[in-house]
């Protein structure tokens, strides 16, 4: 018997990186999952993911529509039957200095990572509600704890979505539904090695690195395996937690080698 057997997971931002590492961990556990991303997930880890879980559903959209969240949420209802976890992990970089930052690019990573994450949420806690039991797992950063120079709209996105986690927690708590917040470190999936990818970066790259004091980035499946355990029976008595899965990013400053 697996951890998540017998429950289903469905998971935003779910074609790579995070997504596609916790859809892959939670269909080794024995869930059944569903996805749903901008884009169509292909080979990799949903290619696992399908040869292990007694279900696969997969839907593309957009977390800031909501009339296409409702009817992704709808097909996973009718085709798995209910959803017991959700994993809000899409999302995308961005900031820059405020004085010159466009509205519009502030307003599109504040609606994918923090209104996107509510808009999900939304349209799954009925159906946990009335399941009278269920998980959510939302996906912050270390940089919603705490600053990052030129940060601005993602640490604002990020911090936001660490706060309506601990008022989700306290919300549904009685309704049997827990809500916990990972802010994982630097992780390298596409996402990071598309902002890091220059070479004008690559000096502020290897900083960053040095200031996990593991001295590495992580890696999806570790973000993973700790949203296993809190969308898990084994933390039955975890919500309203914001952990820190950082390699030690937020544990303080080295000065020395």
């Amino acid at each position: 018997m697996g951890r998540l057997s017998g429950k289903v997971a469905f998971v935003t931002g779910a074609a790579s990186g995070i997504g596609a590492a916790c859809a892959l961990r939670f269909a080794q556990e024995g869930a059944a999952i569903a996805g749903m991303d901008l884009r169509k997930a292909e080979g990799g880890d949903w290619d696992a993911a399908a040869k292990l879980a007694p279900g696969v559903c997969f839907e593309t959209g957009d977390v800031r529509e909501e009339a296409r969240i409702g009817e992704v949420v709808s097909a996973v209802k009718e085709r798995l039957g209910r959803i017991d976890v959700l994993v809000n992990s899409a999302g995308v970089a961005g900031g820059g200095l405020v004085h010159m930052l466009e509205q519009k690019d502030w307003d599109f990573v504040l609606d994918v990572n923090l209104k996107g994450t509510y808009l999900v949420s939304k349209h799954v806690l009925p159906v946990m509600l009335a399941q009278g039991s269920g998980s959510i797992v939302n996906i912050a950063s270390v940089e919603g704890i705490e600053g990052f120079l030129g940060g601005s709209s993602y640490n604002a996105s990020k911090g936001g979505v660490v706060l309506l986690t601990k008022n989700m927690a306290i919300d549904y708590a009685r309704a049997g539904v827990r809500v916990n917040v990972i802010c994982p470190g630097f992780i390298d999936t596409p996402m990071f090695r598309s902002v890091f990818s220059l070479e004008a970066t690559k000096a502020m790259q290897e900083k960053i690195r040095e200031a996990h004091q593991l001295g590495r980035f992580g890696q999806p499946i570790e973000i993973a395996n700790a949203a296993l355990f809190l969308a898990s029976d084994e933390a039955s008595f975890v919500t309203g937690v914001t952990l820190p899965v950082d390699g030690g990013y937020t544990a303080g400053h080295r000065f020395t080698g």
